[in-house]
């Protein structure tokens, strides 16, 4: 009784030591991805909380794509909302025709990051590089749906989810061209003991 109880906490205590040292290595590649991004506080605070796999700069770009995406679904509905409103009906003939202009950008660009997160789900050797172009050309494009939006006569609140929206989508884009740099953003092999690198 006392072995299996003692061989219980052993394989216990080995088992959260794992997790912890994987969650760790994690933070690692996240911190290390973030640093130089654009945004480098709201990429490692977004990032961060995030939910899904980490082992990878692949997994750390559909991370961020995953993110910006969720923002733009957000900015989406509430753009929507805020145009069938009543509180539309205050603005002016110009906000009305900015905010109309924005609901459409706005949504394209959840149809880009939609398309480039398919892009990456779906990578293969054979056609990484154009696979990885078109992820890039349709994130570029939603930012400049952004950009174009916080062009026109906007309000403040508009404004600042937008602007988040474009910051995190700014960020989405680092990543998926420091992913584009390094290859297919597959973990390398680790070297050490029981591996056959030559290092």
């Amino acid at each position: 009784m006392q072995a299996q109880l003692t061989l219980l906490l052993t394989t216990l205590f080995l088992s959260l030591l794992f997790t912890f040292s994987c969650a760790a290595e994690a933070q690692d590649l996240v911190r290390s991805s973030c640093v130089h991004a654009r945004y480098p506080r709201l990429c490692l605070r977004t990032l961060s909380n995030y939910a899904g796999p980490a082992n990878s700069t692949l997994d750390v770009a559909r991370a961020a794509l995953r993110v910006s995406l969720a923002h733009a679904r957000r900015a989406s509905k509430y753009l929507r909302a805020y145009k069938g409103g009543a509180s539309s009906s205050s603005l002016s003939k110009r906000q009305r025709a900015a905010l109309t202009d924005c609901v459409e950008q706005v949504s394209d660009s959840v149809e880009e990051l939609r398309k480039s997160l398919e892009e990456l789900q779906h990578l293969r050797p054979e056609t990484f590089r154009w696979q990885m172009s078109n992820a890039m050309t349709w994130v570029s494009a939603a930012l400049t749906d952004g950009d174009t939006c916080l062009d026109g006569n906007v309000r403040p609140d508009v404004k600042r989810r937008v602007t988040d929206l474009a910051r995190v989508t700014s960020n989405a884009l680092y990543m998926i061209n420091r992913l584009g740099q390094g290859g297919t953003g597959k973990p390398k092999p680790r070297s050490g003991p029981g591996s056959n690198s030559n290092n």
